[in-house]
């Protein structure tokens, strides 16, 4: 399994951007393909974002294409999430989760087998 510890989440106004980073250890983070989900109070865990192992391929849920962009670094084993006009509806836990697959697959949880503590986004209007 990976390590991973999140972090660059926080109280924002709408319309405003965010960085979250997601620090990993453990198994070679640069074989594993990583992905961003998020969790709303109330509602079921939701994948936001995944990029392979080379950092060549990217998908995103619908939602945010086009305002959230998904990046590695591999010489730092982390990955990254640029948030970009924020919305209230963006308000959630988010979280980091590592694959031992090196490409990009399901976008269900249950395709990932590590993740990270998570960290709170809350987008005011």
């Amino acid at each position: 399994q990976v390590h991973l510890v999140e972090s660059g989440g926080g109280l924002v106004q709408a319309g405003v951007s965010l960085r979250l980073s997601c620090a990993a250890s453990g198994r070679t983070f640069s074989t594993s393909s990583m992905a961003w989900f998020r969790q709303a109070p109330g509602k079921e865990r939701e994948f936001v974002a995944a990029i392979n192992w080379s950092g060549g391929a990217t998908s995103y849920v619908e939602s945010v294409k086009g305002r959230f962009t998904i990046s590695r670094d591999n010489a730092e084993n982390t990955v990254y999430l640029q948030m970009n006009s924020l919305k209230p509806e963006d308000t959630a836990v988010y979280y980091c989760a590592a694959t031992r697959y090196n490409v990009l697959g399901p976008t269900t949880p249950n395709y990932f087998d590590s993740w990270g503590q998570g960290t709170q986004v809350t987008v005011s209007s």
